[in-house]
């Protein structure tokens, strides 16, 4: 018996014929780092089982673990909207980057020998496509998940899911306040950074890094907001 799938119109990956709860977790996370989630959208229940083919259960029990994750929040008697921080939220955010990235590029420069950066160096090869072909939507996905892929390398797993939870964070600050110039990471700084972790260069690491966040956080228009969007299924890839 053949297995049916459903085309995604956004981003051509098929949704299998019975997806489970990671995939639709992985399909949310990846529309919130791409943006084109915008914060505050409601996800319907009803929408979202219609979207993906599958029951309640298992899209209560995606939308728990999304929640776990920061990524939504679940309000009683309202249902499920994907977060929405305001300013006090999203200073908080860049000082916890602040707190922790820079000490992290450091200690990467510092043990640059003994590390595996070949992970760093194919991300990076793979934002430099994505700009060639201009691929907005890939663009800042793997800006965001750069730096994800920095706390990847030291193996610190507790590390990796805190970097992972502030860099969906800011993929939703940047959705409700960025321009359209600073959607995502600026070009080449990303490259710079891991050229001075490869040069094991801790200070310029270090410095590159934090410039690098200033310059992102200075993007931001904190009196703009994106707008909710209602229509699931074109966002996430029904058939």
């Amino acid at each position: 018996m053949s297995i049916k799938s459903q085309p995604s119109p956004e981003n051509g990956v098929d949704i299998p014929a019975e997806p489970g709860e990671n995939f639709i977790v992985e399909r949310i996370y990846k529309a919130v780092m791409e943006q084109r989630l915008a914060p505050n959208t409601k996800l319907s229940e009803a929408r979202l089982c219609e979207t993906f083919g599958v029951g309640r259960m298992r899209v209560r029990r995606a939308l728990l673990l999304l929640s776990s994750q920061g990524i939504i929040e679940l309000h009683s008697n309202r249902g499920a909207y994907v977060a929405c921080p305001d300013k006090s939220e999203a200073h908080d955010v860049f000082a916890a980057r602040m707190l922790i990235e820079p000490p992290l590029v450091r200690q990467l420069a510092q043990g640059a020998a003994d590390l595996n950066l070949g992970l760093l160096t194919d991300h990076i090869a793979l934002e430099d496509a994505a700009r060639k072909e201009n691929e907005r939507t890939e663009i800042i996905r793997l800006s965001g998940e750069f730096h994800s892929k920095l706390a990847q390398v030291t193996g610190n797993k507790f590390i990796s899911r805190m970097m992972r939870e502030l860099v969906t964070r800011t993929s939703l600050i940047v959705g409700l306040f960025g321009t359209s110039e600073h959607a995502s990471c600026p070009d080449d700084e990303h490259g710079r950074i891991l050229k001075a972790i490869q040069a094991r260069d801790p200070d310029q690491a270090e410095e590159l890094l934090v410039s690098h966040l200033n310059h992102i956080q200075n993007g931001l228009d904190m009196d703009t907001r994106q707008q909710p969007q209602d229509d699931l299924t074109a966002i996430l890839g029904a058939g």
